[in-house]
């Protein structure tokens, strides 16, 4: 499967939500889903991120933690910043 130019090696690390963070936030719920099914991170790099670990394992792990840190960052404290602005039109 092809990796989506949209999803970049490394989520944002801002105080505040992205545009990248509202862009992807199914893909951080996803994410969130996965980890509480404790679906093993190879094949959740693979399916929802789009990185194959077998061919670059280092950065497909370090896209999974980073955007897996995100999306536990956006669960905890960015959802603030959706309420305020109204939740994305889409992921495109």
């Amino acid at each position: 499967m092809p990796r989506d130019s949209k999803i970049t090696d490394l989520a944002p690390s801002a105080p505040e939500l992205t545009s990248y963070d509202e862009q992807h936030a199914v893909t951080y719920m996803r994410l969130l889903d996965a980890e509480a099914d404790n679906a093993d991170w190879r094949e959740v790099v693979r399916i929802v991120l789009g990185f194959d670990p077998t061919v670059e394992p280092d950065r497909a792990r370090r896209a999974f933690e980073s955007h897996l840190a995100r999306a536990k960052w956006a669960a905890r404290h960015g959802y603030r910043d959706l309420l305020r602005r109204g939740w994305p039109k889409s992921e495109e």
